[in-house]
């Protein structure tokens, strides 16, 4: 009987100091595997500007499961998982994060997981151990606001910790190949056999982190963009509100004129004016942004660019 391959992708951005204690934790849990199972550790190098290139190197040159993707430049964390699942050889593969915040040590029992029918494993974060009480709650006020403005239904907590089962690998493929894209949402909307676990993410073994608070803005903002079309539905909402409150005011000022009252609209004019201004620059900033999704889809450029793979195809 044919043993099992399973591909490990590896996404790596400026990792240097952290990646030979990632291969030496992998390693040790790979190792406790192999008798049931053949391995593939593919790391995807997204345009690095450290070592981590040369890192990869010597990883390779020392343990043959190792490939490596290097990128022509930075494409995003995104483009890197997208260019694993694209290249990887396994029946079924993991993504991770090369800081340890995703733990090896889970990889036995998310592979049983698949061995046991299921196509879809979300890996559920349940504390962030170097993150503070802030991102804990940002992230779950940020799956709170996408459910309620989605059609989609994402378990929170949700991280780029997941495996896959080659038939969803080849869905996303030739199927799923948007240039905005949000795919931890994405894989738990495509279908299939989904199952979850529930881990703490440990703090980073070393370096720092790549993503800044406007970074997390903005992948916020693509990950709502490419689920809901609410913030376009704003301007509507927005304008049945002010009619009805323009009607209000309208039938106010002829009761007070038909009194002899007179009405001082100076205060409510300035306020009126101010509001609607404000609605309408984020409504046109909300269709520019969407806009600008739909320009970078009809260019059809390509989501990575790949310098090399090695060892070579």
């Amino acid at each position: 009987m044919q043993r099992p391959l399973y591909s490990i992708i590896v996404s790596v951005y400026n990792e240097e100091t952290v990646l030979p204690l990632f291969h030496q934790e992998m390693s040790a849990v790979l190792d406790s595997m192999s008798e049931t199972a053949d391995f593939e550790l593919l790391f995807v190098n997204d345009g690095s500007r450290d070592n981590s290139r040369q890192v990869l190197q010597q990883l390779m040159e020392k343990d043959q499961r190792v490939r490596v993707i290097h990128f022509s430049r930075n494409f995003g964390h995104e483009a890197a998982m997208l260019a694993g699942l694209d290249h990887c050889r396994g029946e079924a593969a993991v993504c991770m994060d090369s800081d340890l915040q995703h733990p090896p040590i889970l990889l036995p029992q998310m592979f049983e997981q698949y061995r046991q029918g299921k196509d879809v494993l979300t890996m559920m974060r349940t504390e962030r151990a170097d993150g503070g009480q802030s991102k804990n709650i940002s992230s779950r006020l940020f799956y709170r606001l996408i459910n309620k403005i989605s059609d989609a239904q994402l378990q929170p907590g949700a991280s780029d910790f997941f495996l896959l089962s080659q038939r969803v690998i080849n869905v996303l493929r030739n199927d799923y190949r948007e240039r905005t894209r949000f795919l931890r949402g994405i894989i738990q909307t495509i279908g299939f056999v989904k199952a979850s676990l529930t881990y703490e993410a440990p703090p980073r073994a070393a370096g720092e982190s790549k993503y800044s608070l406007w970074k997390l803005l903005k992948f916020s903002f693509t990950a709502i963009a490419s689920f809901s079309k609410t913030p376009l539905k704003i301007g509507i909402y927005s304008g049945l509100i002010f009619v009805l409150l323009s009607i209000i005011l309208i039938i106010y000022s002829i009761v007070m004129w038909i009194v002899d009252t007179p009405v001082s609209g100076y205060t409510t004019l300035i306020i009126f004016l101010c509001a609607f201004a404000g609605i309408q620059l984020f409504v046109t900033g909300a269709i520019g942004y969407y806009i600008g999704f739909v320009f970078d889809e009809v260019k059809q450029r390509p989501i990575y660019v790949i310098q090399e793979i090695t060892p070579h195809e």
